[in-house]
């Protein structure tokens, strides 16, 4: 089971949701920039959620299916197969060898995944097959995916030959159900739910304000490592010494010249500037899907809020999981 990369669009790698232990040792989380539509797409295909995606930015990429083969994609892109009929999202696609298949941009986020079964085939270094590029680990070669690489899924077990099978014989490339994602990317400005950081209180009570009150937009030099905002700047009530702590993605620092910078996946472990709040778990996916231009609001809310919101979400993956193991055993 694999595919060819023709063209691999203009940033894309290989993912999971990170390595998490290694944090007190300095190594950045990585991960995908969007863990919800990367579940969804491993969801499909009966994966577990920490198995490999192919994380596209931009789409804009063209592949060769070199055997029969099921995938599944999620996130912000049409994939055509040979340049016309639309494969919908969130659900198994049963291809056949020599299909080619094509990503373009939907036009609201910026980022897709595409999901094969057990995951795509590539090293697992330090408990993850994430990519992060500063350090040249993980993923293919610890680089972005080039035209001409061949990527191999790393299982064909018997649920997924029986799938396969089924759909053919219902002469349909695809599922007729299909999950639903956990949100849709609004137009105009987009709410980001927040927790007040540790030194929020160290700015001024007018910046406090507006902070929560005005909008924001994502700088063109943001990337995968932060989100530079341009919008008002922030002022601190005194010069307030601080000593390098720690911080994860979804961190919100001000550094000195006031404007806020949000902390993605592949941030560094512990920074000096202060954090004035942290995105919620359950927004931070659709962080992963800003792109420079977009605008943003910051919308304050509790820690039991926040919690409770998560508890939904993952109660939510759960029911899910269940439903698609029940789907595989019955095709």
């Amino acid at each position: 089971m694999e595919i060819k990369l023709h063209k691999p669009g203009p940033f894309s790698t290989i993912q999971d949701l990170g390595r998490l232990d290694f944090l007190s040792s300095g190594v950045p989380q990585s991960g995908v920039m969007d863990t919800t539509s990367a579940r969804l797409a491993n969801a499909a295909l009966g994966n577990t959620h920490t198995a490999a995606v192919i994380e596209f930015t931009y789409a804009q990429a063209e592949i060769e299916i070199l055997s029969d083969m099921l995938l599944a994609y999620a996130g912000h892109a049409a994939v055509l197969i040979h340049g016309e009929q639309m494969l919908p999202a969130n659900r198994p696609l049963a291809l056949r060898k020599g299909s080619r298949l094509r990503l373009v941009p939907d036009g609201s986020g910026c980022r897709t995944y595409l999901a094969a079964p057990g995951g795509w085939d590539v090293p697992e270094i330090m408990g993850s097959r994430s990519t992060y590029l500063p350090a040249a680990i993980g993923g293919q070669e610890g680089r972005l995916l080039q035209a001409g690489d061949v990527l191999r899924a790393s299982t064909w077990e018997s649920k997924h030959r029986s799938l396969f099978k089924h759909l053919l014989d219902r002469k349909r490339s695809y599922s007729s159900w299909a999950l639903k994602p956990m949100w849709n990317t609004a137009e105009g400005t987009q709410v980001i739910r927040v927790l007040r950081g540790p030194e929020s209180h160290w700015f001024t009570i007018e910046s406090q304000q507006q902070y929560f009150s005005s909008t924001f937009m994502i700088d063109r030099n943001s990337n995968r490592m932060g989100y530079i905002l341009q919008g008002t700047a922030l002022q601190k009530a005194e010069n307030h010494e601080m000593l390098s702590t720690a911080v994860l993605p979804g961190s919100i620092q001000i550094p000195g010249n006031g404007q806020p910078i949000i902390l993605m996946a592949d941030c560094q472990t512990t920074g000096g500037y202060p954090r004035i709040a942290q995105v919620a778990a359950v927004d931070l996916p659709r962080c992963g899907q800003l792109k420079p231009g977009d605008r943003i609001c910051f919308q304050e809310i509790s820690l039991l809020e926040a919690e409770k919101l998560y508890l939904e979400q993952e109660d939510h993956f759960r029911q899910m999981t269940q439903a698609i193991n029940f789907k595989y055993q019955t095709s």
